[in-house]
């Protein structure tokens, strides 16, 4: 977790640097966001890369660590992105691949569960300095426990 933590912070310090926020092929942000889940509620954190290999496409992939009430679960998730609007607030769709592993057991020993799907859904960057923006996305998640949730975070240009 120490280890999650220096990255994060070091990527955040590096961000600033970059002085622009656009959907240009090359272009590329660093994700870090909360998550809650409608169906559970279970709270979780996560972090992500997300690079435009075409004008207004982008493919994400992304780690998330779930918190549930009950042993561990965790997420990767790999999003193609299609953006729909320029400019500080920008609206994108999403389909990607996704693979969640589950253990149901409170002493880490038990029940694993590894299951593999597909997600879905709507987001929006928003731009709040040239640094740093805001990230926020609806999302289905097919693989058990097949949740609907939010993430909700900051992106930073690298």
């Amino acid at each position: 977790m120490q280890k999650a933590l220096l990255i994060f912070f070091s990527s955040f310090m590096f961000s600033f640097v970059a002085l622009a926020q656009s959907q240009d092929q090359g272009d590329a942000r660093f994700h870090g966001y909360g998550t809650y889940g409608l169906r559970y509620h279970n709270f979780g954190v996560g972090a992500g890369i997300e690079y435009f290999f075409v004008d207004k496409f982008a493919l994400m992939p992304s780690f998330t660590f779930v918190f549930p009430q009950v042993g561990n679960e965790s997420n990767f998730s790999a999003d193609l992105r299609y953006y729909v609007s320029e400019g500080p607030s920008q609206l994108y769709f999403m389909a990607g691949y996704s693979q969640t592993w589950q253990n149901t057991q409170p002493d880490g020993v038990g029940t694993r569960r590894n299951s593999k799907g597909a997600n879905m859904g709507v987001g929006a960057y928003i731009r709040i300095t040239d640094g740093v923006g805001l990230s926020t996305e609806f999302r289905f998640q097919s693989p058990l426990p097949r949740e609907v949730g939010f993430r909700v975070g900051f992106a930073f240009p690298l």
